[in-house]
């Protein structure tokens, strides 16, 4: 089994910034893509930011410039830079990872608001 422990999100106002992590431990040989998705409500599912296990990345338009994603391969872990955070970035964040299939966490809440 493959476990995904999302933590790091909260309440922040508009203009700051959250950190969120993302740790999948268990029956896991190799991680390729990880990747940080939202759903805020009344709203479909979407990709904020992904990343493949050689670095390369991939933003939605409405975080480019603010996000940053990055992940540390030795300890199976991807997380989230979010500056300069707006209203429209509440939302659950999930993690998802494709380790021969797709995982997905729980979700972790951000909520930006004043």
């Amino acid at each position: 089994q493959v476990q995904l422990v999302e933590s790091g999100g909260g309440s922040v106002q508009p203009g700051g910034s959250l950190r969120l992590s993302c740790r999948a431990s268990g029956n896991i040989f190799s991680i390729n893509t990880m990747g940080w998705y939202r759903q805020a409500p009344g709203k479909e599912r979407e990709l904020v930011a992904d990343i493949t296990r050689g670095g390369s990345t991939n933003y939605a338009d409405s975080v480019k410039g603010r996000f940053a994603i990055s992940r540390d391969n030795a300890k199976n872990t991807v997380y989230l830079q979010m500056n300069s955070l707006k209203p429209e970035d509440t939302a659950v964040y999930y993690c998802r990872i494709y380790a021969g299939q797709d995982y997905w966490g729980k979700g972790t809440l951000v909520t930006v608001s004043s």
